[in-house]
């Protein structure tokens, strides 16, 4: 393992950028009839928002907790919660969310 230096730790933080981490969870409708559908249109959205450079990384989760999903959006707070609020996920109440200010470094990404 490398060894991690205070000026490398300063320098790599000097690169931080702000980021929005949003926490998906089941809403009140998560179990209502025809959900698979709001679901499916609410993926499509995030494909979008992904070609438009908006959802740097997102993350379904599947191990049947309250939490459905985890995003990390290349947008403030304010712009993120004005894009949530229009996911018809989040309109039809089978998604709640939690937007929260982050940062982390650009070029970062999931292992290939």
């Amino acid at each position: 393992m490398p060894s991690i230096t205070d000026d490398f730790m300063r320098s790599m933080l000097a690169t931080a950028k702000p980021y929005c981490v949003v926490i998906l969870k089941a809403g009140p409708n998560r179990q209502m009839p025809g959900v698979e559908k709001i679901v499916w249109e609410h993926a499509r959205r995030n494909f979008q928002l992904r070609a438009d450079g908006l959802l740097a990384i997102v993350c379904p989760v599947m191990d049947g907790s309250e939490v459905s999903g985890i995003g990390i959006f290349n947008a403030g707070v304010e712009e993120t919660r004005a894009l949530m609020e229009k996911d018809p996920g989040v309109q039809a109440g089978v998604f709640v969310y939690e937007a929260h200010p982050s940062r982390s470094f650009p070029g970062d990404s999931l292992p290939g």
